[in-house]
């Protein structure tokens, strides 16, 4: 089995996504001393070396993956609520851009 890691670099993989996400995951990354290129190098290894996903793609694992957004989305739904500051029409346009 090849060494993901060692392996001569000679071609590129390209990936579109929010940067927003890209920073969280950036972050969560360097906590453990990698790259995002690190990091994915990682998964691409472990996917070798398990032939396949190396974590249970399963309908279960979704509802796991819902329900902990849901539980991380009304948390922020409740510091939302007990938020004091609010703002004019004119300022919430402004900062959304709008």
């Amino acid at each position: 089995m090849r060494n993901v890691i060692n392996a001569q670099k000679d071609d590129v993989f390209r990936i579109r996504m929010n940067s927003e996400i890209k920073n969280e995951l950036e972050e969560v990354f360097a906590k453990n001393g990698l790259t995002l290129t690190d990091a994915v190098n990682v998964f691409f290894q472990q996917v070798l070396n398990t032939g396949g996903f190396p974590f249970s793609v399963t309908e279960d694992n979704a509802e796991k993956m819902k329900a902990k957004a849901l539980s991380k989305l009304m948390k922020e739904l409740e510091i939302g609520m007990n938020c004091t500051e609010s703002y004019s029409e004119e300022e919430a346009k402004k900062m959304l851009g709008l």
